[in-house]
């Protein structure tokens, strides 16, 4: 078979697909100290987005066109779905900002995936998850806390008034859990692992074509196993557009979930 070379240096007696020392490797750029691809990348996400709503409403129409006619959908389905009809249409504006934001961000972060000149979806380290985990945690706890104040928002958590006097306790110490520690935590890790997963399959299905397909010139017949390979990861790689949408939806949806929470006694 050939050897796929991901190192400056490969031992071709004893290594069929060549390594870097270090995985820092792939993702480092040269010369360049403390900045490495995937910043780069989330600076470039960033830029997309703004450059995205620039476009669409830099020459605003009556009559939009089909950019224009877009954008506005598509922050039209974020504000009226999972703003207003999640939040409310008390609450549910002040907070649409975020989540759009949120959402577009996600967008352009989990499709670089399938993106020819990237092929690596952002969101797939975990600082980022974390990161966009952590201002949802801040922004919900925020939001609870200027609806109900600190101790109507916290009193509600620890002694909830709907639950048997008998099990407030149990009930109200796993609540607090949930809303400092589990949330967040969950938030990141589900958006992490999808994304992470689908790209080592992607990666997996295509660099295992690339070796069966490339023993052929040598008449190995085993290398007919390169076009089953192919086909996988050609539908894994159509599949995982539909799991960046849907990934980006669920962190959106849920973030607006947690702020509902928040901001409605009713809710605990």
């Amino acid at each position: 078979m050939e050897l796929i070379f991901a190192a400056s240096a490969c031992d071709p007696e004893s290594q069929i697909i060549c390594t870097p020392d270090s995985v820092n490797e792939l993702f480092e750029l040269p010369f360049v100290y403390g900045i490495n691809r995937t910043m780069i990348l989330n600076i470039v996400a960033a830029l997309v987005v703004v450059w995205f709503f620039w476009a669409a409403f830099r020459k605003r129409s009556l009559i939009p066109g089909k950019f224009q006619t877009l954008a506005e959908s598509v922050l039209g389905f974020v504000r009226d779905e999972i703003a207003i009809g999640i939040i409310g249409p008390k609450h549910g504006l002040t907070y649409f900002p975020y989540l759009a934001s949120i959402f577009f961000f996600l967008l352009v972060g989990n499709m670089m995936e399938v993106f020819p000149l990237t092929l690596f979806p952002i969101t797939s380290r975990i600082g980022l998850p974390i990161a966009l985990a952590l201002f949802t945690w801040f922004l919900f706890i925020f939001a609870g806390v200027r609806a109900q104040g600190f101790v109507g928002y916290f009193g509600h958590l620890v002694w909830p008034p709907t639950v048997p006097t008998a099990l407030k306790p149990l009930v109200g110490l796993i609540e607090l859990v949930s809303v400092i520690l589990v949330r967040p935590f969950s938030l990141a890790v589900r958006l992490f692992a999808n994304l992470a997963a689908g790209h080592v399959m992607l990666a997996l299905m295509l660099l295992s074509s690339w070796v069966f397909l490339s023993s052929l010139p040598t008449g190995n017949i085993a290398g007919l196993w390169g076009f089953l390979w192919a086909g996988l990861g050609l539908f894994i790689f159509v599949f995982e557009i539909l799991v960046a949408t849907l990934q980006a939806y669920i962190f959106t949806l849920l973030s607006a979930v947690y702020i509902q929470t928040s901001v409605e006694v009713e809710a605990h």
